[in-house]
Protein backbone atom coordinates (compact mmCIF):
# COMPACT_ATOMS: atom_id res chain seq x y z
CA UNK A 1 0.00 0.00 0.00
CA UNK A 2 2.86 2.67 1.02
CA UNK A 3 4.61 1.94 -2.51
CA UNK A 4 1.50 2.17 -4.10
CA UNK A 5 1.01 5.52 -2.55
CA UNK A 6 4.53 6.35 -3.34
CA UNK A 7 3.93 5.99 -7.45
CA UNK A 8 0.71 8.15 -7.27
CA UNK A 9 2.35 10.84 -5.15
CA UNK A 10 4.87 10.64 -7.65
CA UNK A 11 2.91 10.33 -10.74
CA UNK A 12 1.07 13.87 -9.97
CA UNK A 13 4.29 15.23 -9.07
CA UNK A 14 5.61 14.37 -12.50
CA UNK A 15 2.32 15.39 -13.80
CA UNK A 16 1.97 18.68 -12.07
CA UNK A 17 5.73 19.78 -13.24
CA UNK A 18 4.69 18.73 -16.58
CA UNK A 19 1.27 21.25 -17.16
CA UNK A 20 3.73 24.20 -15.17
CA UNK A 21 6.85 23.78 -17.66
CA UNK A 22 3.90 23.45 -20.62
CA UNK A 23 2.47 26.52 -19.28
CA UNK A 24 5.35 28.17 -18.99
CA UNK A 25 6.65 27.86 -22.48
CA UNK A 26 3.76 29.60 -24.03
CA UNK A 27 5.08 33.11 -25.62
CA UNK A 28 9.00 32.30 -24.01
CA UNK A 29 11.80 32.71 -25.45
CA UNK A 30 12.83 29.74 -27.17
CA UNK A 31 9.38 28.34 -28.32
CA UNK A 32 7.92 28.10 -31.74
CA UNK A 33 5.63 31.17 -32.02
CA UNK A 34 2.14 30.55 -31.49
CA UNK A 35 0.54 30.42 -34.96
CA UNK A 36 -2.90 33.23 -35.40
CA UNK A 37 -5.42 34.96 -37.96
CA UNK A 38 -6.82 37.83 -37.15
CA UNK A 39 -8.49 40.84 -39.08
CA UNK A 40 -6.41 43.28 -40.34
CA UNK A 41 -7.70 46.60 -40.37
CA UNK A 42 -9.26 46.59 -44.74
CA UNK A 43 -11.24 43.12 -42.88
CA UNK A 44 -8.76 40.70 -44.69
CA UNK A 45 -8.08 37.91 -42.63
CA UNK A 46 -3.67 38.37 -41.82
CA UNK A 47 -1.90 35.17 -40.69
CA UNK A 48 1.73 34.89 -38.87
CA UNK A 49 2.35 32.29 -42.14
CA UNK A 50 1.93 35.23 -44.24
CA UNK A 51 5.42 36.49 -42.83
CA UNK A 52 7.03 32.95 -43.09
CA UNK A 53 11.05 33.50 -43.61
CA UNK A 54 11.21 37.19 -42.56
CA UNK A 55 12.06 38.58 -38.75
CA UNK A 56 8.80 39.65 -36.90
CA UNK A 57 8.67 42.07 -34.43
CA UNK A 58 5.34 41.06 -33.22
CA UNK A 59 3.73 44.26 -31.03
CA UNK A 60 1.04 43.84 -28.64
CA UNK A 61 -0.50 47.76 -28.51
CA UNK A 62 -3.37 49.92 -28.12
CA UNK A 63 -4.15 53.47 -29.31
CA UNK A 64 -4.81 54.77 -25.69
CA UNK A 65 -2.09 53.38 -24.05
CA UNK A 66 1.05 56.26 -24.13
CA UNK A 67 3.97 53.77 -23.82
CA UNK A 68 2.52 51.80 -27.01
CA UNK A 69 2.25 54.97 -28.59
CA UNK A 70 6.00 56.60 -28.07
CA UNK A 71 7.34 53.05 -29.68
CA UNK A 72 4.81 53.75 -32.60
CA UNK A 73 7.25 56.53 -34.52
CA UNK A 74 10.73 53.86 -33.99
CA UNK A 75 8.47 50.89 -35.26
CA UNK A 76 7.66 52.71 -38.44
CA UNK A 77 11.42 54.49 -39.15
CA UNK A 78 12.54 49.94 -38.13
CA UNK A 79 9.68 49.10 -40.82
CA UNK A 80 11.43 51.82 -43.30
CA UNK A 81 15.09 51.10 -42.87
CA UNK A 82 15.00 47.22 -42.71
CA UNK A 83 11.74 45.50 -44.77
CA UNK A 84 14.34 45.18 -47.44
CA UNK A 85 16.06 42.85 -45.34
CA UNK A 86 13.28 40.57 -44.25
CA UNK A 87 12.28 42.29 -41.14
CA UNK A 88 8.60 43.10 -40.81
CA UNK A 89 6.65 44.87 -37.65
CA UNK A 90 3.26 43.87 -36.94
CA UNK A 91 0.92 45.56 -34.75
CA UNK A 92 -1.59 43.49 -32.75
CA UNK A 93 -3.91 46.38 -31.35
CA UNK A 94 -5.86 45.34 -28.28
CA UNK A 95 -8.59 48.19 -28.57
CA UNK A 96 -11.52 46.67 -27.49
CA UNK A 97 -13.43 49.01 -30.24
CA UNK A 98 -11.74 47.46 -32.89
CA UNK A 99 -10.67 49.02 -36.55
CA UNK A 100 -13.11 51.73 -35.73
CA UNK A 101 -10.63 53.59 -33.80
CA UNK A 102 -7.49 51.62 -34.68
CA UNK A 103 -7.68 52.52 -38.66
CA UNK A 104 -8.36 56.59 -38.41
CA UNK A 105 -5.28 56.17 -35.71
CA UNK A 106 -3.27 54.17 -38.03
CA UNK A 107 -3.93 56.89 -40.37
CA UNK A 108 -3.44 59.90 -38.76
CA UNK A 109 0.38 58.81 -37.23
CA UNK A 110 1.45 57.24 -40.78
CA UNK A 111 1.95 53.51 -39.75
CA UNK A 112 3.57 51.78 -42.48
CA UNK A 113 3.33 48.36 -41.23
CA UNK A 114 0.50 45.88 -41.01
CA UNK A 115 -2.08 45.68 -38.05
CA UNK A 116 -4.78 43.99 -36.95
CA UNK A 117 -7.05 43.13 -34.56
CA UNK A 118 -6.00 41.20 -31.38
CA UNK A 119 -8.13 38.52 -30.13
CA UNK A 120 -7.96 37.42 -26.10
CA UNK A 121 -7.27 33.79 -27.28
CA UNK A 122 -4.19 35.49 -29.17
CA UNK A 123 -2.77 37.00 -25.92
CA UNK A 124 -3.37 33.76 -24.23
CA UNK A 125 -1.38 31.98 -26.99
CA UNK A 126 1.54 34.21 -26.13
CA UNK A 127 1.28 33.46 -22.48
CA UNK A 128 -1.11 35.97 -21.51
CA UNK A 129 -0.56 39.36 -22.30
CA UNK A 130 -0.10 41.05 -19.07
CA UNK A 131 0.78 44.46 -19.98
CA UNK A 132 1.44 46.28 -22.69
CA UNK A 133 3.26 47.16 -25.02
CA UNK A 134 4.44 43.59 -25.06
CA UNK A 135 7.04 42.92 -27.94
CA UNK A 136 8.16 39.93 -29.36
CA UNK A 137 11.21 39.24 -31.89
CA UNK A 138 10.77 36.28 -33.81
CA UNK A 139 13.60 34.65 -35.98
CA UNK A 140 13.11 33.96 -39.49
CA UNK A 141 12.39 30.12 -38.45
CA UNK A 142 9.30 31.17 -36.59
CA UNK A 143 10.99 31.11 -32.71
CA UNK A 144 10.67 33.35 -30.11
CA UNK A 145 14.24 34.93 -29.33
CA UNK A 146 13.52 38.38 -27.71
CA UNK A 147 10.41 39.22 -25.63
CA UNK A 148 10.30 42.87 -24.18
CA UNK A 149 7.40 44.25 -21.61
CA UNK A 150 7.09 47.58 -21.52
CA UNK A 151 8.67 50.46 -23.68
CA UNK A 152 11.40 49.84 -25.45
CA UNK A 153 14.30 51.90 -27.73
CA UNK A 154 14.87 52.02 -31.29
CA UNK A 155 18.38 51.18 -30.61
CA UNK A 156 17.48 47.92 -27.99
CA UNK A 157 15.11 46.40 -30.76
CA UNK A 158 18.04 47.28 -33.52
CA UNK A 159 20.59 45.53 -30.90
CA UNK A 160 18.47 42.59 -31.22
CA UNK A 161 17.85 42.23 -35.11
CA UNK A 162 21.44 42.80 -35.94
CA UNK A 163 22.51 39.21 -35.51
CA UNK A 164 19.00 38.39 -37.16
CA UNK A 165 19.50 40.42 -40.11
CA UNK A 166 19.47 38.38 -44.15
CA UNK A 167 23.62 39.71 -45.31
CA UNK A 168 22.94 41.02 -48.57
CA UNK A 169 24.10 39.03 -51.45
CA UNK A 170 27.36 40.04 -53.01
Amino acid sequence: MKKSLGWVFCGIIVSLMLFAEARAAKGDVGEKAPAWSLPGLDGKTVNLSDFKGKVVILDFWATWCPPCREEIPSFIQIQKEFSDKGVVVVGIALDEEGAKVVKPFAKKKEINYPLVIGKTSTTEDYGGIEGIPTTFIINADGKIVGKHVGLTTKAEFLKELAPLLKTPAK
